[in-house]
C-alpha cells in the first residue's frame, strides 16, 4: 500500500497515463466531454478507457482527501 500513497508516483501517473495521448486534446478530457454530452454511442471499451485514464486522478483525489481530512488517532 506504500506505493499507492507515493505523491510523486501518483502525480507522474496523472501527467502521463491520465492525460495520454496529449494531442489533439487529452484523452480523458475528450471522454469526459462525451459523457457530459449524454454518452450517446459509448460502448464498453469507451467506459473502460474512462476508468483506465481516470484512475490516477481518483488516486490523487484520495490522497488529497486523506491529507486535508486526516483524523488523528487519540491513543
Amino acid at each position: 500500500m506504500v506505493i499507492l500513497n507515493n505523491w510523486k508516483l501518483i502525480v507522474l501517473l496523472c501527467l502521463t497515463l491520465g492525460l495520454a495521448p496529449f494531442f489533439p486534446e487529452p484523452h480523458i478530457y475528450g471522454k469526459l466531454k462525451w459523457i457530459l454530452g449524454g454518452a450517446i454511442g459509448m460502448q464498453f471499451m469507451d467506459w473502460f478507457d474512462v476508468l483506465l485514464h481516470g484512475f490516477p486522478f481518483i488516486l490523487l483525489g484520495r490522497l488529497l482527501f486523506s491529507k486535508f481530512f486526516k483524523t488523528r488517532n487519540k491513543f
